[in-house]
């Protein structure tokens, strides 16, 4: 059809007179501008697609843009076409406007070829959840068949095990359509069996659900009898898997699969395209007036060029459109995965991200087999892992403690003060070898993004002062004055969390201080959008070298001091961690000799807001 029209636009030309005659071939290679510049645009986006075999393609269009302005402006030959030099300084204007706007937007075209189609972290996601998908049905499957022996007053259990066996293959049927470019709704029902799954695995964990929008799927907040050990194997394993596929359903949730910088790049183009395209159409016009006004014969073939060349654009604008959906040939291919019928194989020969997209769906289809004995072993190695850390560290700590209280009690017989004195060293040093341990558990959590908040709204003061109350007796036994002064206000926070921050901070100046004269004070200050909770002492203080690296994991002041005190290096880092999921900040202000505070800083949040849930997973 371009060569049709080419052909009827020289066909008229000729009819008129040579000095007419070559003027006109300027005005039909300027309308050539256009038509190139939207060619330029398709093969951009192609490239950018992955298709490299249109780079030669692209570089040759623009070649020939800039050839077309180069003759235009000194006259010359184009393909055995004679073209004329701009006639007048009018038109010699347009057209240095038209190259300029012809340099941005050939700029914006490399920025468009250069940037990634797909959303590098979704497409990541839709394969990491197409590639454990299967093990979340097999796991769920194997939930039920384990919960089947277990009497009547398990049959909510039940009911709950079947409802979580359907919502991850609904989730593994959203997932492919996210995956194929059929997104509609998808991202929608996958946000909703999201939370279904959420809420009904917390229930059979015995987690509490007060932190979840159960009314919006119509669940309801309840307690279950908690299930047998014996019957919960499958549980423990589901947990882990769910956790870590839940990160990247709440990416796919939140990002759509093309990258977001592709369609900022790509409309940026199109609207540099559009203002191309006035100024060609007003040179293109201002040039056609002047030759009307001396030859009123060029009106018939002026409107013949203009209709062929709207002609020609309306049509490289359909064929460009075509070329953009190339995923509505694989959609066709895999309909029937709508209905949940798996194994349907897709052909396609590209070898761009939807190439990759279908490869492994195809191998999904393979190799389940294969993938479910994979994921058995990494799911035993994981929990061999998790055993070796919370039994065989923690579990034996537990009776060192309480056969360490026998013995104090003097159950078991009088003890002699020196006696009493080592058993007590006993105790303490179980004790801090257990703080030890969680404070690595929860740097370990805090590394992956997985420690648990659970935020409500509840008075800050009263979290304070649990942690303060807890720790009096210890800054009475060495005479230390600890003083709290925190108005009662209501936050949205997790106060198992922040007790622990405060906590940390209160001991940290409990070793920091001297006996007899020591001084700790917990105040608040408020702000209209924060509050601040400080903890100030008049210990050693802290050399300002030393402060840029306090809340780094393992970093000690004084590593000699903190290891007499039983100190991990972690506690800070964890204190940071956890402030920093709350959306807060963490600081201290200090120098040597004259005492140091530690202040955190917690946004506020409306009384009446919903308590989000955890931050991560556990």
């Amino acid at each position: 059809m371009l060569v049709a029209v080419a052909a009827l636009n020289l066909f008229l030309l000729y009819q008129e007179e040579s000095g007419q005659y070559d003027e006109s071939n300027s005005i039909i290679k300027l309308s050539d501008i256009k038509v190139k510049a939207e060619s330029v645009s398709g093969y951009a986006v192609s490239v950018a697609s992955g298709n490299l075999e249109d780079k030669e393609n692209l570089d040759n269009e623009v070649t020939n843009v800039e050839t077309i302005l180069n003759k235009i402006q000194t006259g010359g030959e184009i393909g055995g076409m004679v073209v004329a030099k701009t006639p007048n300084s009018e038109i010699t204007t347009h057209l240095n406007h038209i190259i300029t706007e012809w340099e941005d937007y050939r700029h914006k075209v490399e920025n468009v070829k250069s940037t990634p189609v797909f959303d590098k972290e979704a497409t990541n996601a839709v394969n990491y959840v197409l590639q454990k998908n299967q093990d979340l049905v097999l796991l769920t499957d194997q939930l039920i068949k384990e919960l089947e022996p277990l009497d009547r007053d398990y049959n909510k259990h039940k009911q709950i095990a079947e409802e979580l066996a359907e919502n991850a293959r609904i989730i593994g049927q959203q997932t492919l359509l996210i995956s194929i470019g059929e997104e509609g709704n998808s991202q929608e029902i996958l946000r909703e069996k999201n939370l279904e799954f959420e809420i009904g695995l917390r229930k059979l964990l015995g987690i509490p659900t007060l932190g979840l929008d159960v009314e919006s799927v119509g669940k309801t907040h309840e307690e279950l009898e908690s299930i047998p050990r014996e019957n919960s194997s499958v549980l423990r394993q589901l947990e882990p898997l769910w956790e870590s596929i839940q990160i990247r359903i709440q990416i796919l949730e939140e990002r759509a699969l093309l990258s977001p910088e592709f369609n900022v790049a790509k409309n940026e183009m199109n609207e540099q395209k559009l203002v191309l395209f006035e100024h060609v159409d007003e040179t293109i016009e201002t040039w056609n007036a002047r030759l009307i006004s001396e030859h009123s014969s060029g009106e018939g073939i002026v409107q013949a060029l203009l209709a062929a060349n709207i002609a020609i654009f309306a049509v490289v604008v359909i064929v460009i459109r075509q070329s953009m959906s190339p995923l509505e040939s694989i959609t066709r291919a895999i309909s029937k995965v709508k209905e949940g019928v798996y194994g349907e194989k897709i052909s396609y020969s590209g070898s761009d991200e939807v190439g990759e997209l279908v490869s492994n769906f195809n191998i999904m289809s393979n190799t389940i087999k294969e993938k479910e004995e994979e994921a058995k072993q990494t799911d035993i190695a994981k929990d061999e892992f998790l055993a070796m850390i919370t039994h065989e560290l923690k579990t034996p700590l537990v009776p060192i403690q309480g056969y360490a209280d026998i013995l104090l009690s003097e159950h078991l017989g009088k003890l002699t003060a020196k006696q009493k004195e080592r058993i007590s060293i006993i105790k303490n040093s179980s004790e801090t070898l257990l703080g030890i341990i969680s404070d690595l558990l929860d740097a370990q959590k805090l590394e992956l993004g997985q420690l648990r908040i659970k935020k409500e709204v509840k008075n800050i003061n009263e979290t304070v002062c649990s942690s303060v109350n807890a720790l009096l007796p210890e800054a009475e036994r060495n005479n230390i004055e600890l003083t709290s002064n925190i108005k009662d206000l209501e936050i949205n926070h997790d106060p198992e969390r922040i007790k622990q921050v405060i906590t940390n901070l209160i001991k940290n100046s409990l070793t920091a201080v001297s006996p007899g004269t020591g001084k700790i004070k917990v105040t608040m200050e408020e702000s209209p959008t924060d509050i601040k909770i400080n903890v100030s002492d008049n210990g050693m203080g802290i050399p300002a070298d030393k402060q840029k690296d306090l809340f780094k994991k393992f970093y000690q002041v004084d590593a000699t001091l903190t290891r007499e005190s039983g100190g991990s290096g972690l506690g800070l880092a964890i204190c940071k961690g956890i402030i920093d999921n709350h959306g807060g900040k963490i600081s201290v202000q200090s120098s040597p000799n004259q005492g140091a505070t530690f202040s955190i800083t917690l946004p506020k949040t409306n009384s009446n807001e919903q308590s989000r849930g955890p931050i991560g997973t556990a």
